[in-house]
């Protein structure tokens, strides 16, 4: 029951913005911010051991007070990333259809929700939405996910103490889409995968400058 209540709320939030749109400004920005895993198992009242308390709805918060539109649901246990993908991806779609700038269109992941955010830019193909990837690329993903191919306007954070979490050049360098922005940030905070459980400003603001279309993040 609970999990049918939260479809239909993310649901009817998407419609209401949807039918909105055609009023809005114009200059109006979209983001679709894609959690953790361990929101993904846990109520949002439960801390991590080592990294406390996810602040999802803080997140959310955020960039709302910012006047972003932001489409986002705590999603079912266990979760399949890459047809995750494809329903964010149909939804993308939609808004596009609608009239709105693809640039104008911002996917924002943390660790898992990061990767679903990769499998986005993969399947949309479509260089001119951006994409904020957060704590989520290691070495090894060349090897055990090769499908993914980044495409769009990428900025990847990444925090040094965090083993789950490295510069993602290997993939852009490898990646056969078009890529008109790219940008890296390494945090050096000392929590660890931790700091992409905090509504912290060292990556929301940097990923609010991104979502406004500022690419050099001045």
């Amino acid at each position: 029951m609970k999990k049918n209540l939260k479809a239909f709320v993310f649901s009817l939030t998407v419609l209401v913005s949807s039918l909105c749109f055609s009023q809005a400004n114009k200059d109006q920005r979209y983001i679709f911010f894609l959690h953790n895993k361990f929101v993904e198992e846990n109520p949002l009242n439960v801390a991590h051991l080592e990294y406390g308390k996810a602040e999802y709805n803080e997140i959310l918060a955020s960039f709302r007070k910012d006047h972003f539109i932001v489409f986002s649901e705590i999603r079912s246990k266990n979760t399949n990333a890459a047809k995750y993908a494809k329903k964010v991806e149909k939804q993308i779609k939609g808004l596009i259809r609608k009239g709105v700038e693809p640039n104008h269109i911002t996917v924002i992941g943390t660790s898992k929700g990061g990767y679903i955010a990769q499998f986005v830019s993969t399947y949309l193909e479509n260089p001119n939405v951006n994409f904020v990837f957060i704590g989520c690329f290691q070495d090894s993903d060349i090897e055990n996910i090769p499908e993914i191919n980044f495409c769009g306007n990428i900025l990847t954070i990444y925090e040094k103490s965090d083993i789950y979490g490295v510069s993602a050049i290997k993939r852009k360098e490898i990646s056969k889409c078009e890529i008109n922005h790219f940008k890296e940030i390494e945090l050096n905070t000392g929590l660890k995968h931790g700091f992409l459980y905090k509504a912290g400003d060292n990556w929301i603001a940097p990923s609010k400058k991104w979502a406004n279309g500022n690419y050099e993040l001045n």
